[in-house]
């Protein structure tokens, strides 16, 4: 019972020395080294530095604890190893075309009174290689779905993948982590896009995010065929569809694989006999009412088929009204009837694609306006110089009256009795308003 205390007490003095000694060896170590991170088939570089040189001798060790470097002698026959800088204060060694098999711990040693001892590992990274996209077919319609498949063969560590479409980048890939031998991993994405016509021929990106490789990446071109797009414009002319005028329409088409012939027919009727038709062009010469109607250019590949109107209204031809007339006469004028224009009243309102150029028809009906007004205004006119003549004029005349006729009996007596007979008159004068 005695000697347990003081076989307590010996165990705890032990402890005690070994922690000190710890502590002691801990404030004197003077080996420093770093990490190194290398690409496969590039150099390695290893540093064992000492902070305080005392003359002690440094060595360098591998994960097996095999003596690379002694000193300046090198014990290791692996002649990748090569010495760069020897010094009482450094021990500097380059390790050439580094493998995955290189990856490890390594030792730097300084023979002091205790040894002293510090590690530096080194860390090899592996870009993927065989970065290949795959696709079912090479030939797609618009509208179908189109799946993608990229790997990154063997790499350390594992790669990212993301997808773009030109420059815009993709979401919705789904990637697949395969661990491999050499801790070495397999990446693969898998994504799906639906195809339009403005996907053809524009390149699906599959890039890669590694440490050890920048802007690695491959490119997957898509054929996208899709129907025709059809459109109709007008060459000739740029303003309204008269009578008598030339007509000169164009078609144009885009669609892959393009069309090979484009067909003009009219809705519901017959072309015209004076139209004719070059392939994507159509003209009509000397318009006239009887080709008004809706024209359709069609046109069809192996994808599908579509077409393009055009709805043709011939106007009646311009018209020029005489020039206004302000002559005043002295005769009795009536006021003309004036009748509008039918063409430009009762024109029925048919879709034209140029509707909006209907600007000489109100100038018509101005001028027609302006005529009627001045027609008026010279009817008022006259009719004030008229009343303003008949107002002045005064009429003149005799009349012959007897004297004296008052005190006749009778007429007969009264013209005997008058005085002068016929030639005594008296001269009266009489307004007349």
């Amino acid at each position: 019972m005695a000697s347990q205390p003081g076989a307590a007490l010996r165990l705890l003095l032990l402890i005690s020395g070994l922690r000190a000694g710890l502590l002691q060896q801990g404030e004197r170590q003077n080996l420093e080294t770093e990490n190194v991170t290398v690409v496969e088939g590039e150099v390695a570089t290893i540093s064992c530095r000492v902070k305080n040189n005392d003359d002690s001798v440094i060595q360098l060790l591998n994960p097996n604890r095999q003596t690379i470097y002694f000193r300046d002698f090198r014990p290791l026959k692996d002649s990748r190893f090569q010495l760069v800088n020897f010094s009482s204060s450094e021990l500097r060694v380059s390790l050439t075309n580094v493998s995955i098999h290189d990856e490890g711990r390594y030792f730097c040693q300084l023979y002091t009174d205790p040894p002293q001892e510090a590690y530096t590992t080194i860390t090899v990274l592996i870009p993927p290689n065989n970065l290949v996209i795959d696709v079912q077919k090479d030939t797609y319609v618009e509208g179908e779905e189109v799946e993608m498949n990229c790997t990154a063969m063997a790499s350390k560590p594992a790669a990212v993948i993301r997808w773009y479409k030109g420059n815009q980048e993709l979401e919705g890939g789904k990637t697949e982590v395969e661990a491999m031998d050499n801790k070495m991993f397999r990446v693969r994405s898998q994504i799906s896009v639906t195809v339009l016509r403005e996907d053809d021929e524009v390149p699906f990106v599959c890039l890669v995010d590694h440490p050890a490789v920048k802007d690695l990446e491959t490119r997957q071109y898509i054929d996208v065929q899709y129907k025709p797009a059809v459109m109709v414009s007008v060459i000739y002319p740029p303003g309204l569809t008269r009578e008598g005028e030339s007509l000169e329409l164009f078609c144009k088409v885009a669609g892959k694989p393009r069309p090979s012939k484009v067909t003009w027919v009219k809705v519901d009727d017959d072309l015209p006999d004076h139209v004719i038709v070059e392939n994507d062009k159509l003209y009509i010469h000397s318009l006239n009412k009887t080709d008004n109607g809706t024209y359709r250019c069609e046109a069809s590949n192996n994808v599908g088929s579509s077409s393009g109107d055009y709805t043709l209204y011939v106007y009646d031809p311009p018209t020029t009204p005489p020039p206004p007339t302000t002559t005043t006469t002295t005769t009795t004028t009536t006021t003309p009837s004036t009748t509008p224009d039918a063409s430009a009243t009762t024109e029925p309102a048919v879709h034209d694609t140029r509707a909006a150029e209907e600007g000489p028809l109100g100038v018509d009906h101005a001028v027609i306006g302006g005529v009627v007004a001045v027609v008026v205004f010279a009817m008022l006119c006259l009719l004030i110089i008229l009343g303003r003549y008949f107002a002045r004029h005064k009429g003149t005349y005799f009349t012959h009256e007897a004297k004296g006729a008052d005190d006749a009996a009778d007429a007969d007596t009264a013209i005997i009795n008058a005085e002068g007979g016929q030639n005594s008159c008296e001269e009266k004068k009489e307004y007349f308003i």
